[in-house]
């Protein structure tokens, strides 16, 4: 899915004649423009987690190569790893983070602000992200054409903001649920970032999103965790 100077930032990637890393660390295998790399990238610096970047070009089909297939059957990122322990899944992989390394939760006690956070990160999560993926996107390319695949996408993100805008309406706090980042900015964030970015979504019509992304661009966790900053993003 480092250049950032924060402790929290991604490690050099280890090349193939590298020592391995040290017992214990954490290996996050990314692409830098994956928005579920994305999500869990953000986690990892909130809670102050040093981890090895594995890089997966999904552009290229890495993520088919046997050994990463392993890693995940469904052969998407992200997978992380820790110690013996494997998880793909962005959802899973911070539920896992929750559990492991509770220094900065990311879930709410209160049983009402949790579920808010678990459907806000749903709606992206089911409802958004995986209608605007490399295999939809690579096969309405194939069928139609590279416009036609920019139109649905930009629906799909649209239809999904708009159901967010509404749920948050109201919102006062710094960020979508408290003043302290929760698991509904984790999701939040890229989605928003990569809808500006890569699809050309007007976020004037969405302006407690809107509000939320340029609080997230403040928040070191956040840029330390930005596409761009990736050591596979191009130069």
């Amino acid at each position: 899915m480092e250049s950032d100077a924060s402790s929290n930032a991604p490690q050099e990637i280890a090349g193939a004649g590298a020592l391995p890393p040290a017992p214990g660390k954490l290996k996050l295998y990314s692409f830098w423009r994956s928005s579920c790399s994305y999500r869990v990238r953000i986690a990892l610096n909130l809670k102050g987690l040093e981890y090895e970047y594995k890089p997966v070009n999904l552009l290229t089909n890495e993520q088919s190569d046997p050994e990463f297939e392993k890693l995940n059957p469904i052969k998407y990122v992200p997978a992380l790893v820790d110690g013996a322990t494997v998880i793909a899944d962005s959802f899973a992989i911070l539920l896992y983070l929750e559990d492991m390394y509770p220094q900065h939760p990311l879930l709410p006690q209160d049983p009402q602000k949790r579920a808010l956070n678990i459907q806000i990160a749903s709606i992206v999560g089911s409802s958004i992200q995986p209608l605007q993926n490399y295999p939809v996107l690579n096969f309405i390319e194939e069928k139609l054409d590279s416009n036609e695949a920019i139109r649905w996408i930009q629906h799909q993100i649209n239809r999904g903001f708009t159901a967010l805008e509404k749920l948050l309406k109201g919102c006062s706090t710094i960020y979508a649920t408290g003043d302290e980042i929760q698991l509904a900015d984790v999701f939040l964030e890229p989605q928003i970032y990569g809808g500006i970015k890569r699809f050309g979504i007007d976020m004037s019509i969405y302006p407690v999103l809107g509000r939320l992304h340029e609080a997230y661009l403040e928040h070191p966790a956040f840029l330390a965790a930005l596409p761009e900053k990736q050591p596979d993003a191009p130069s």
